[in-house]
């Protein structure tokens, strides 16, 4: 049998590599855009149960968001045991069938209950494939491929939540909501079939009992602090009792399991991987920019639509900008990555993408699309695309074959947790700044109480509103006035995202600190020191 050190990896990426990134991606896109998509959706799940007289509160259908995350986190923490158990291969195709399966139960759904738990079926499917992909890649890429390959992976990690709003916004209008969770239907399929034909088979030799005690405090834990996060834009505050008591628990739990995980010799996550300095100032960094961007990355679209007036499908597209500029960075940095150390590639990401974030706080309610929008989409774009990718694989290159899958679900659940706390702060920054700015709060108390009320009779109203009163007083013609009235709200609600846009932005520029302490010189590989042979050989095409 050859040694480890004997293994020779292709330098250049083969078509046998290829084939089977064509599988992670395909299933990394399938659990992305769900993430995504659904979003777009809320507002006609809101009637399509109870019907247009007898909307759901928004609160209720936003778990159908909610539910398929939680899940997603709580099974994340079990796919490096699991991976070892029973073998990426089969482990992948069961995902794919959970999720597949998720899906359709979800189109069938025939009240908010049942589609809220079949999302979450779908959650458990979700939540194993992207660490899965992780692992699968890094073991077919080798060493000196890793780079490229987790550029490749990369694509629907940085796109789905740009094309998720555009795909939902389209199914949605042409078709029926149904339809986004129905397309999963023949992916799902394909991929499978594809994996079952692309994917080597693995012979695992599962030597690792089951950690009950961790699963009992992390995955609950991770579970009930994400919830209590994911409130508090529902709340408007963090000191609501319903949030600090999730959180609480939460912590707690997750306090307990670090402790305790010292404690056994596999633990459920392994936090002892954190003595290798690569992977730990990656996950910070990572955990300081996941929070940052897909914090960040709510605003645009939300701008938008709330701002500019922009349907779901057109925002999504003029979103798309970003997506384009990451996918010309992306090849580009992967190469680099292989070739120099990530911490002369990920500042120079960084840098940009906290240039265009500073750039969005002088957004209003005019601002051009193609005079300035759509230039500092693109400007940030090409940030996220040499930033995100080379983090992690500077996270798993120095890690051995066996820690590889321990190492990329810390990585996932750093992600997973930053990117819930990142959307919170910027969902309370926002609503608190439309909700404390004068002419927008009374704008919007004007319009609910005005209701129903003959214009002639709101005469009354106007001394409760003098915001208001005073710009239609202005204006004879109470269609002028109302124009005039609309634009001088979608101006102020423009200079709130801007202020908003300024916390993103400062947010993003935290992560510079930590990425100071990226490798700046060329570290060693240890990939293949303690894998055998047949755990880490190039990839065969099996048919």
């Amino acid at each position: 049998m050859s040694s480890p050190a004997q293994i020779e990896y292709p330098e250049k990426i083969d078509g046998a590599v290829l084939k089977i990134a064509g599988v992670v991606v395909l299933g990394a896109i399938m659990s992305i855009l769900d993430i995504t998509v659904v979003n777009v959706a809320l507002p006609d799940l809101q009637v399509t149960f109870t019907g247009k007289d007898n909307p759901l509160p928004y609160s209720t259908v936003a778990w159908t968001v909610t539910a398929y995350t939680l899940a997603l986190a709580t099974v994340i923490p079990l796919t490096g045991w699991a991976a070892d158990r029973f073998g990426t291969k089969r482990l992948y195709m069961a995902a794919l069938t959970l999720f597949t399966l998720g899906s359709a139960l979800c189109a069938a759904a025939t009240s908010i209950n049942m589609l809220i738990l079949f999302r979450v079926i779908q959650g458990l499917g979700g939540g194993l494939l992207m660490p899965l992909g992780m692992v699968i890649m890094t073991k077919a890429a080798g060493p000196a491929r890793m780079g490229r390959l987790m550029a490749i992976l990369g694509v629907p990690m940085l796109l789905g939540p740009i094309l998720g709003p555009i795909l939902g916004g389209y199914l949605i209008d042409a078709v029926s909501w149904e339809w986004i969770f129905l397309i999963n239907l023949p992916l799902g399929i394909a991929a499978l079939g594809y994996a079952w034909w692309a994917l080597a088979s693995d012979s695992p030799e599962p030597s690792e009992s089951f950690d009950f005690v961790g699963m009992a405090l992390m995955s609950p834990g991770l579970a009930a602090f994400l919830y209590g996060i994911s409130s508090i834009p529902e709340e408007g505050t963090i000191v609501s009792g319903k949030v600090l008591g999730f959180t609480g628990i939460g912590l707690a739990l997750i306090i307990a399991f670090v402790f305790y995980s010292f404690t056994p010799e596999h633990p459920l996550l392994d936090l002892r991987l954190f003595k290798n300095k690569n992977l730990t100032v990656s996950t910070i960094t990572m955990f300081i920019f996941a929070g940052a961007f897909f914090g960040g990355l709510l605003l645009v679209p939300t701008y938008l639509q709330q701002v500019r007036g922009e349907g779901a499908l057109d925002a999504g597209l003029l979103v798309a900008p970003q997506g384009i500029g990451a996918m010309l960075t992306m090849p580009i940095a992967g190469v680099l990555a292989d070739k120099i150390p990530v911490g002369r590639i990920v500042p120079v990401g960084l840098v940009l993408i906290t240039g265009g974030m500073f750039a969005l706080t002088q957004v209003d309610g005019n601002t051009s699309y193609w005079g300035y929008l759509i230039p500092v989409l693109f400007v940030m774009g090409l940030g996220m695309g040499a930033t995100m990718m080379p983090l992690m694989t500077s996270a798993l290159k120095t890690l051995t074959a066996h820690q590889v899958a321990r190492g990329s679900t810390l990585l996932n659940i750093s992600q997973q947790v930053a990117s819930s706390i990142g959307v919170a702060i910027i969902s309370v920054v926002l609503t608190n700044g439309l909700k404390n700015d004068p002419l927008v709060s009374q704008a919007g108390g004007f319009a609910e109480a005005s209701k129903g009320v003959d214009p002639s009779q709101t005469g009354g109203l106007l001394e409760r509103f003098p915001l208001v009163g005073e710009i239609l007083g202005r204006f004879a013609d109470p269609a002028a006035g109302a124009a005039a009235l609309q634009d001088a709200v979608r101006n102020a609600s423009g200079e709130v995202f801007g202020n908003t846009f300024l916390v993103a932005a400062i947010m993003v520029a935290f992560t510079l600190v930590s990425a100071a302490f990226l490798p700046r010189r060329h570290e060693k590989s240890h990939l293949l020191d303690d894998a055998d042979a047949a755990d880490v050989a190039p990839p065969v095409i099996l048919h």
